[in-house]
């Protein structure tokens, strides 16, 4: 029984999928057809219609599984404790400070290597 119940949910998936593809592509297709059309107009259906194939999407296990994730996510961002401003500016001017000295001590060795190279080929 719960293998019958499944499939039709599976199936039912597929088809609330495919619906879902097909509206997006007939919001594409219909603003390429309607180019001459107002752009707000466009702007609009193609808002409305990629809403109803979310509203759709969002109706799939799939879809519910994505939604409950970004809920979670959301939570957990919520529990983030954020640098204050200058606690970043400070991590900031460490991290420049270390590029270029990084970039000195590359730029050093690059020159000693190229004299050497320049003393063993004779150029």
């Amino acid at each position: 029984m719960t293998t019958n119940t499944e499939s039709q949910g599976n199936s039912l998936d597929i088809v609330k999928w495919g619906i879902a593809v097909l509206l997006i592509a007939a919001a594409v297709v219909a603003n390429q057809f309607f180019a001459e059309a107002s752009v707000v107009a466009r702007t609009a259906g193609v808002i409305v219609t990629f809403a109803i194939a979310g509203f759709i999407a969002f109706q799939t296990v799939k879809g519910k599984q994505a939604l409950s994730f970004a809920r979670e996510a959301h939570i957990e961002v919520r529990k983030v404790i954020w640098p204050t401003r200058q606690e970043a500016l400070n991590t900031t001017f460490i991290v420049l400070a270390a590029t270029a000295v990084v970039a000195l001590i590359l730029w050093g060795l690059d020159a000693i290597l190229l004299r050497v190279v320049n003393l063993i080929t004779g150029v």
